[in-house]
Order: C-alpha cells, then structure tokens, then sequence
C-alpha cells in the first residue's frame, strides 16, 4: 500500500470512531500518519509529521491563507529550522505543501514574515507578477559556537508562482548584525504615511524598527522595550499593526512581544502593548511597569498577524503556537510535536482598566458546526452529569452564561473519562476570575511545570459570567468577557474526556443559557 492510500485508510479509520482513539491496527499505521494519533487534533493546524514550533510569514495572496511554520523534518524535538508551509481559502482547511525554505551556509531558517510587494519595490518581480517577499532570521550554528554574538542576520526570498516554490535572494543577509546575541524574528509591513516598509525585530531585551525603501536595504530607526512591561526573559517574535478603537475614529498601534522565560505562569508567554507609531517611534500609552497579556494559559506562544487581509474584510488574524519551551520537547506525543491555536479576530475594547486587547475565534467557524445539544437553564445546586449529549463531545464548542445567586460559587463546565481524568473550565466569584484546571487532565510526568490551573481576572465587573469554549481532543481555548480575558491550555488525557458536568460549587448559581455544538474534522493531506 502506498503512502497515500496508506493515509486515506488510516483516516477513514479516524473518521469512523469519532474521538475515541483508534484500533490497535490504526495505531500501527499511526507509525506513518501521524494524524491517528489520540492527541492529535481535528480541525486545529499541525505538521503532516515531526517538529512544529512559531507560526511564520502569515499572508494573505490571490484567495490563500498562507501559514509558514518553524519545522523540522527528522525528528519530533527541535533541530535545524526549516521553514514548512500549507494553504488554506478559509483559515480552516488547511493543505500541507512542500517545505518551503531549507537551511543553507547561512544558517537555519528561524522565524519571520512575508508581504506582498505589490508596488514591485524591491524589483524581484515584476508589475504584472508582484512577488511575495519572505523576511527571515539566518541562525549560524557555526558562528555561534565559535563564541561570536553575530550569529544571527536576515535574509530574504521571493516566490513570483503564488508561494509554490521560493529562491533566495542573492545578496542575502538583507541586514548583517551589529554584534548581538538575540537579533531576530523580523515582522515586516508597509506604512503607507512615510511610504516606507517598517521591521520591527526583537533584540534580546528589547524590538527595534528599521525601515527600507525596497527591502534590501535597511536603516535603524529607533528602539523600544528596554524598559517597559516584562523582562524575565528573552523578547521574540514581535509584531506591530495598526487598530481602530469601537468610535471608529482613534486610532492605536498594538505591539505583540513574546518572551522567554518569563510568562505569567512560567516559561513562554506573549505580551502587549497599546500606544502610537509616528513612521519612526513607537510611544507606550501605559506605564512602563504595566504588563498586559495576550493570553493567560500556559499555551500561546510566538503569536503573529496575518499581512495583506483585503479592506473588505477588515480584520486583523491571530494565530499562536499551541505549547509552551518548559515542555514542548517532550509532550507525550509520538510522531509529530505541537499545533497551532484556532485563529482569532482581533479588536482593542474601552474597559475600566483602559484600552485592552479583545480576541475570538475567527466566524469562519460556523463552516464545521454541526449538531447542537442545549442546556436546559435553571439552578445548579452541586453537579449536574449531561448523559444524554448525542455526539462526542471532545471536538466541540461550547457557550454558557451564568447568572449569580450565591456571591462565592464557583460555576463551570467540566470534562471527564472513566479513569477520573478531567479538565475544569470555570469562574471562581470570590476571587472574580477565570479559570482552566488541568492539574487531573491526564498525562503530566513529562515535566514538573506542566499539572496547574491558570486563572484569567475578569474584566467587565457588570457582566454575568460567560464562557466561550473551542475543546479539540486534547486542548481547550476560554475566551471570556468579551474576549478580553483568554486561557489556552493543552492536555493529554490517557482516554478520550466524554462525560459533561455542569457544576457549582460553594454555593448556587443559575444557568441562564448554554449550548454545546459538535465541530467537525477538517485536516487536508498531500503526499
């Protein structure tokens, strides 16, 4: 059997069990589709196989999402990046293509982004065939062990076929580093008042911007960051945009910085920051010591934005990596490492603590609904069991809304197996925040900074509590209060978590409404 009808065997396979894992045969062929394993998701992006961390060269082009990715091809931990690459037309369906960019004497290829050089600029297409420009981080793993801090530079490449296939450029390293350690991860985008293309890049304990007329040639143009929000680590992965407030007439520039160590709850984590960008410097609208987070799990990290979305669509789309460097070495999956978070719409909000970044998943959502099983409302009093869901419940989403009778419950959701492994999604009144536990998920002696709850405050004091939840095998995304508060987190239960809880605790609380909608498998496959 080749691989191809060896894949589409092992698939139907996956398809006719639904969440329950796979045969023992299936899992044999697991060996070569890594898609039948238990943990693998259903309609969140992973590798066709072996290592996956940061999202990388998110663009829109002629109708296709494309997601690069840092990937390596021969083995499940990190090794020599490369950069591999799929397609989607909705953010959902996602198509896996050849790898993109392979290391060279250069260096590895670490992360970056791509735009459309629509005007032809930098003259490596043409005005009929405006090429796509992939800015990246050459890692030289021989400079660096050598001792020398200049290891790091950026490069270029160009596709002129639709991102099918990519030459780098001749002339690379595009900007050679001044002598340091951390000099990486170029987030490129034109700024259309000074008619220049921007680069904010992260340098170890702070991003600096550099403009250019034609993307080859470089000039620094100021730094930020050196003392503002959270230092407990390296700084990566920058990204900077522009965002309209809900009056649809000021405007603010959104910062998103990941770190390393450093995140709220240990290890990686992605900060933000709100302020303004004049061509050439961006000014905070906060307080140095504010630190403000993207997402309060333990599990979105590297998060980067979408370039090129057409004006008729308006949004600007998120999308991080599904893990977190304290464990994702080692999580216990066999033949490929790590997803990707559902793609998330992006929006600054008005609050009482001032402007804060909103996000929920995209609407393209809606297009793998399928049934839809509704809470009954009324009084939790303890734990109501849901026996009579129709459909297995570890790919859905879900929707609840709270209303308060006694002022401390804690009130939520909660899935379990028979083996007692369980994830609680709830919010605690006394303490006014969100929470995700998954200290009895399932799996954790692959490290001590795993097992935890991770608590997001509430925003909105005057709402009821709400919960928007996307659950996928073996992860799950809280977005909370407008989606001003978010929690990801992933886990690794030995059985598949089917059975459903409504609970209260510590008191009553009413079920105003909820529903809970199966969502559907959506992995594409090429050879």
């Amino acid at each position: 059997m080749n691989n191809r009808l060896l894949f589409l065997h092992a698939l139907i396979v996956v398809v006719a069990s639904g969440c329950q894992g796979t045969t023992e045969k299936a899992e044999d062929v697991a060996q070569e589709n890594p898609v039948t394993e238990k943990h693998r998701p259903r309609f969140h992006f992973a590798p066709p196989r072996m290592w996956m961390n940061d999202p990388n060269g998110m663009v829109y082009h002629n109708g296709e999402y494309h997601l690069f990715y840092q990937h390596y091809p021969d083995s499940t931990v990190w090794g020599p990046m490369h950069w591999g690459h799929a397609v989607s037309r909705d953010l959902i369906h996602w198509e896996h293509l050849p790898i993109a960019l392979y290391p060279d004497s250069l260096g590895y290829i670490f992360s970056g982004s791509a735009v459309v050089d629509k005007d032809n600029t930098s003259g490596l297409g043409s005005p009929d065939n405006p090429p796509l420009v992939a800015v990246y981080t050459y890692h030289s793993e021989e400079r660096r062990k050598t001792g020398r801090k200049d290891f790091q530079t950026q490069g270029l490449a160009v596709s002129t076929d639709d991102g099918r296939t990519w030459k780098k450029y001749d002339g690379n390293p595009v900007l050679k580093n001044p002598g340091m350690e951390d000099f990486r991860d170029p987030k490129v985008f034109w700024h259309d008042t000074t008619k220049r293309w921007i680069m904010i890049l992260a340098v170890r304990d702070h991003v600096e911007l550099y403009n250019s007329r034609d993307l080859l040639r470089w000039e620094k143009l100021s730094e930020f960051g050196k003392s503002d929000g959270a230092h407990g680590g390296v700084w990566e992965c920058p990204d900077l945009f522009p965002m309209i407030l809900p009056d649809e007439q000021t405007q603010k520039w959104l910062m998103l910085v990941s770190i390393n160590p450093g995140g709220i709850y240990g290890g990686s984590a992605t900060e933000y920051f709100v302020g303004t960008f004049d061509g050439k410097t961006f000014t905070n609208d906060n307080a140095p010591s504010t630190t403000l987070w993207v997402d309060y799990g333990k599990d979105n990290y590297a998060g980067v934005t979408w370039s090129n979305i057409p004006e008729s669509d308006g949004r600007r789309i998120f999308l991080g990596w599904m893990s977190n460097w304290q464990y994702a070495n080692v999580v216990p999956t066999k033949t490929w490492r790590s997803a990707m978070t559902f793609p998330r719409s992006l929006r600054l909000v008005n609050t009482p603590q001032g402007i804060r970044l909103a996000s929920q998943p995209v609407n393209e959502v809606a297009t793998i609904r399928k049934e839809t099983y509704e809470f009954t409302s009324g009084e939790v009093d303890g734990n109501t069991l849901l026996n009579d869901i129709p459909f297995d419940v570890c790919t859905s989403e879900v929707l609840l809304e709270f209303e308060f009778a006694d002022e401390d419950a804690d009130m939520g959701i909660e899935f379990s197996n028979e083996k007692g492994q369980k994830i609680s999604v709830g919010f605690e009144a006394s303490q006014n925040r969100y929470y995700i536990d998954r200290t009895n998920a399932g799996q954790s002696d692959f490290s001590d900074n795993f097992s935890g709850i991770h608590y997001a405050p509430r925003i909105s004091e005057n709402s009821t509590p709400k919960f928007h939840l996307i659950l996928d095998v073996a992860s799950a995304e809280l977005f909370t209060d407008d989606g001003t508060a978010v929690i990801t987190d992933i886990f690794f239960p030995d059985e598949v978590l089917s059975k459903v809880v409504i609970f209260s605790r510590g008191g009553k609380v009413k079920l105003k409404s909820g529903k809970i909608t199966r969502l559907s498998s959506t992995e594409l496959y090429r050879p």
